[in-house]
C-alpha cells in the first residue's frame, strides 16, 4: 500500500452565504491544482457553516462522512410561504399573524421529534431519472418523488420576535430543514419558510474548528497541508 499524501484527507470550511457547495470545491481545485476534491453534504447557496471538503484519497470516505448526524441553527419567518420553502423562492402566500408564544411554537415543533418519512422539496438536488429536481422545478414541472426516512432528535426554538423565530435542530443525514419550516407553518396555520440556516456540527466535526472559505483560498500549500485532517484519522473516526 502506497504512503498517504499530506493532502489525502479532509478540510473543514465555514461556508459563507452565496457560493454553492460545488463553487467551493471548484475554487479549491483550481487554486491548489488538486485532482480529486469533493464535499460531504450539500449546503444551499444561502446556507452557511460547516462544509467538509475531502481531498485526494479522502474522497473515498465521502459516503462514510456524509452518513453522520447533523446539527443546525437558523431562523424561520412565519406568515409567508415560498415555492422552495426558503427565502430564495418565490412568494406563494402571505397571511396575517395571530399572536403566538414561544411555548406554542415549541409545542408544534416537538411533534417533529422521532422517526418520520420526509418528502424532498422540488427545489432540491435529489435526482429523478438522473435529473436534479431543481432543474425540473425551474421548468415549472413537479414530479413524483420518494419520501425518505429521517430522524429528528431535537427541534426547539430559543427566541421569537414576530415574524422571526430562532431555532436549533439535531437530525440525521438527508433532512431538509426548510421542509420542516414549511410544515411547521402549516401546523400553526400561518405558513412559514426558512429564512436562514447554519450548519454547526456534522458527526464529530464542529464549525468552530473550520476556517473561512476566504482564508482557505489564501493558504500556502504548506499551510494547507497543516489544516488537512489525515486520511487515517478520518477512517478511524
Amino acid at each position: 500500500m502506497r504512503e498517504f499524501d499530506p493532502l489525502d484527507g479532509a478540510l473543514l470550511i465555514d461556508k459563507p452565504a452565496g457560493p454553492t457547495s460545488h463553487d467551493v470545491v471548484d475554487a479549491l481545485r483550481r487554486t491548489f491544482r488538486l485532482e480529486k476534491v469533493g464535499h460531504c453534504g450539500t449546503l444551499d447557496p444561502n446556507a452557511t457553516g460547516l462544509l467538509i471538503i475531502v481531498l485526494g484519497r479522502g474522497t473515498k470516505l465521502s459516503e462514510k462522512l456524509m452518513s453522520d448526524d447533523k446539527v443546525y441553527e437558523g431562523t424561520v419567518k412565519f406568515g409567508e410561504t415560498t415555492d422552495s420553502y426558503d427565502a430564495d423562492g418565490e412568494l406563494v402566500s402571505s397571511l396575517p399573524l395571530l399572536p403566538m408564544t414561544l411555548d406554542e411554537i415549541n409545542e408544534s415543533a416537538a411533534t417533529f421529534h422521532g422517526d418520520q418519512m420526509q418528502m424532498p422539496p422540488m427545489v432540491s438536488a435529489v435526482k429523478v431519472k438522473g435529473v436534479p429536481l431543481y432543474k425540473l422545478a425551474r421548468k415549472g414541472l413537479e414530479v413524483e418523488r420518494k419520501a425518505r426516512l429521517i430522524r429528528i432528535y431535537t427541534f426547539r426554538f430559543t427566541q421569537y420576535e414576530e415574524p422571526y423565530g430562532s431555532f436549533r435542530v439535531a437530525c440525521t443525514k438527508g433532512t431538509y430543514v426548510r421542509t420542516m419550516a414549511h410544515e411547521l407553518g402549516q401546523k400553526l396555520g400561518c405558513g412559514a419558510h426558512l429564512a436562514t440556516l447554519r450548519r454547526l456540527v456534522s458527526g464529530k466535526f464542529d464549525v468552530a474548528n473550520a476556517i473561512t472559505f476566504e482564508e482557505a483560498l489564501n493558504l500556502s500549500n504548506v499551510d494547507l497541508e497543516k489544516r488537512v485532517i489525515p486520511y487515517l484519522q478520518l477512517a478511524g473516526s
